[in-house]
């Protein structure tokens, strides 16, 4: 099993073999792309304009962060990043995105950049909506993409997608015109992701009954009942599925079994309570749901890198967690 405290660096992320004119025409919006972000990305804290848009941009690899991260398309324009799902690692870098189609608990780290070529990314909130009326308009649309019930994937980003990202990102300087054109624009890339390589997860996004929004339905119960005693058979009810197919596409979205997933949750949550209230660290542990402090101790010590006491004082005095909120 990955260890999630423990990124490498990226791969080799060259793009696989395109016509002359298709890289050259990728590697033009690319560097546009990137002179843009970096502009924006100098105004954080304050958000842009644009509603479920976020750029983001760091001068040096970061250290392993856990969060959570909900249904969200990821453009990487320079340097490079690794993402750890349960048991699966995916690494990814300029000119890629990735997608996470259901909330998920992930371990992100930014594996290159320095001040010379800092990590440089834009990220979009999915909505399922709009991706719904796209499927009752092109109900039969065609896909280059292979069935998969992970809940994240990663591919390299066609022209067309990253004229639209630039588009929607130059109507911050255009703020008269965003409550027209960004919906537009915004349509136009949840197009262009439903009709490319991860059109088939894209497409389950936006159905009812896909499988996917039945185990999206069970993720959000466990998101919203975490310190609650889990039963597999009320989630396979839930998902309306038997138990033992229910914990196979669970499995299969998330890298992870449901109680895997419901100790992800109330980690996360006792630590973002640990920065917010420090103190009692037993009270926090059993306020998520755990009935003995030794194993809160040493659970969380396995997943953050150090107990609950000594982790909070470092986040208190990092300030950690608000930086690590903006990470896509």
């Amino acid at each position: 099993m990955h260890d999630p405290l423990n990124c490498r660096r990226a791969s080799d992320l060259s793009l696989p073999f395109a016509p002359a004119w298709d890289y050259h025409q990728r590697m033009d919006k690319l560097t546009e792309l990137r002179a843009l972000i970096q502009r924006q990305a100098r105004l954080w804290p304050a958000p842009l304009a644009l509603d479920g848009v976020h750029v983001y941009a760091s001068e040096g690899a970061t250290p392993p962060a856990q969060h959570m991260t909900e249904p969200v398309f990821a453009l990487v324009a320079q340097g490079a990043k690794q993402t750890i799902l349960g048991e699966r690692t995916y690494d990814y870098g300029a000119g890629q995105y990735l997608v996470a189609s259901v909330d998920l608990p992930i371990c992100g780290c930014i594996t290159e950049a320095s001040a010379d070529a800092p990590f440089l990314a834009v990220g979009l909130n999915l909505k399922p909506a709009i991706i719904a009326s796209l499927l009752l308009e092109v109900p039969h649309s065609t896909t280059t993409a292979t069935a998969s019930m992970s809940g994240m994937h990663v591919s390299n980003a066609t022209p067309a997608l990253l004229d639209a990202v630039l588009r929607l990102l130059h109507l911050a300087d255009q703020p008269g015109d965003i409550a027209v054109l960004a919906p537009m624009i915004e349509r136009e890339i949840h197009w262009r992701l439903l009709s490319g390589e991860q059109g088939v997860a894209i497409r389950q996004i936006g159905m009812a009954d896909s499988r996917l929004s039945h185990i999206g339905r069970a993720i959000r119960w466990i998101r919203e009942h975490y310190a609650e005693l889990l039963r597999s058979e009320d989630l396979a009810r839930l998902a309306a599925m038997s138990v033992s197919s229910f914990h196979r596409h669970f499995r299969a979205v998330t890298a992870m079994s449901p109680l895997q997933y419901q100790k992800q949750i109330r980690l996360q949550q006792a630590r973002v309570r640990l920065m917010q209230e420090p103190g009692d660290v037993a009270a926090i542990g059993y306020s998520v749901g755990y009935d003995s402090p030794s194993q809160f101790s040493r659970e969380y010590s396995r997943l953050f890198g150090a107990p609950p006491g000594r982790d909070s004082v470092q986040l208190r005095a990092t300030g950690v967690l608000e930086r690590t909120g903006r990470q896509m």
